[in-house]
């Protein structure tokens, strides 16, 4: 798949294409109906299938304050975008000249000057331009003058309820992983770069790979059972505990990371941990005899989860 920030006109190669836009966090089954339909769209006409999705996240620019939200990375949904069979991404920087791109500006400079689009599919609830003064309504009324058609995909539905991101988050706020990647179609995925900790963990025969949660939304502290995918590709399982680990002063927000039957040096590497179920919440214990006997429940309740 080929990446393009838009910045300028695309090469003619990928002109003429069939584009799904939106931010599309989470790449859950709404998201995945509405870019399946431009891939579907862009095979039947021959066309390119075109992804145009924003970094970081509008809300980040304005509601700097608000708590991390993220279901992915914008690194996370480029594969996946690709994994679907996707030909090329366009990835928007949303800053703040960017915010300031009126509606008519967004179809006639962006969608027609640089992306050259010759069709465009959209969830209901898309917005776009400054003050999210455009509309679906105007992207199909105004398209056809700008060389481009415009359609709109329905809300995906499960369990009586619209698919959503946020609804997502709901879930894995609430503690429940499962139901999350129900919706998501995979685990929800905590990327980062395995980082020295204080090296408690191998004190009391427990040694994590620790990562930060950087800018993922935090779902339920406490402790899951997980696998991790490593940068070798392997994926192993294990049990981790996400939280600011009650138990020792000071306070650190953290995710920390047995495995199961596996020993190496981690530290640097990028990994993945995936959320597969919630065992228990995070319980200040009393003391390291306590915490180890603890610990050593969980890994038994975290292999039964992963078996099942």
């Amino acid at each position: 798949m080929q990446l393009f920030d838009g910045t300028g006109p695309l090469p003619e190669r990928v002109r003429g294409g069939i584009a799904a836009l939106g931010n599309f966090d989470g790449f859950h089954l709404g998201h995945q109906a509405v870019v399946g339909r431009a891939r579907d769209r862009a095979r039947a006409e021959g066309r390119p299938a075109l992804v145009v999705t924003f970094d970081p996240h509008p809300s980040r620019l304005f509601r700097p304050d608000a708590p991390p939200f993220a279901l992915t990375t914008v690194a996370q949904r480029l594969r996946l975008f690709e994994a679907f069979g996707m030909d090329a991404a366009i990835v928007l920087s949303f800053d703040a000249a960017f915010a300031q791109v009126t509606a008519a500006e967004f179809l006639s400079v962006w969608l027609r000057d640089r992306l050259g689009v010759a069709g465009v599919v959209t969830g209901e609830d898309f917005t776009f331009g400054k003050g999210r003064g455009g509309t679906t309504a105007l992207l199909a009324s105004e398209g056809p003058a700008h060389g481009f058609s415009a359609e709109t995909v329905e809300a995906v539905t499960g369990a009586g309820e619209v698919v959503s991101s946020t609804r997502i988050r709901s879930l894995l706020q609430a503690g429940d992983p499962a139901g999350a990647a129900r919706l998501l179609t995979r685990p929800f995925t905590i990327e980062g770069v395995v980082e020295h900790g204080d090296k408690r963990g191998r004190t009391i025969d427990f040694p994590t790979a620790n990562v930060a949660l950087g800018p993922y939304l935090r779902p339920a502290y406490g402790v899951y059972a997980v696998r991790m995918a490593m940068a070798d590709g392997r994926r192993v399982d294990g049990v981790a505990n996400l939280g600011i680990r009650p138990m020792f002063d000071p306070p650190k927000e953290l995710l920390e990371t047995y495995l199961f039957d596996w020993s190496g040096d981690l530290y640097g590497q990028t990994v993945g941990v995936e959320l597969h179920g919630f065992i228990r919440p995070e319980w200040k214990l009393d003391g390291l005899a306590a915490l180890k006997a603890q610990i050593a429940k969980d890994c038994d309740a975290a292999r039964a989860l992963l078996k099942g």
